[in-house]
């Protein structure tokens, strides 16, 4: 359970983070490079994502299933 928690909660993260770097693309008039900064944070956490992904699968912490699986028996 503790893995869908933590990608749940990177998910979610990402998507504020790319909401923020939003707000600040459109509101922010300094020079500062905020934007950037952000946009390069939510390329970090979706990497990151990926791979822990991959790990928990590797793991065992994680299964795939479809739509179309049948039922346990």
């Amino acid at each position: 359970m503790l893995p869908k928690i933590i990608l749940v909660v990177m998910l979610l993260s990402i998507v504020g983070v790319l909401m923020w770097s939003m707000v600040f693309l459109v509101k922010d008039e300094s020079h500062k490079k905020r934007t950037l900064l952000l946009l390069k944070i939510r390329v970090g956490l979706s990497i990151t994502l990926v791979l822990f992904v991959l790990l928990s699968y590797y793991m065992g912490w994680i299964h795939p299933h479809g739509l179309l699986q049948a039922p346990p028996k």
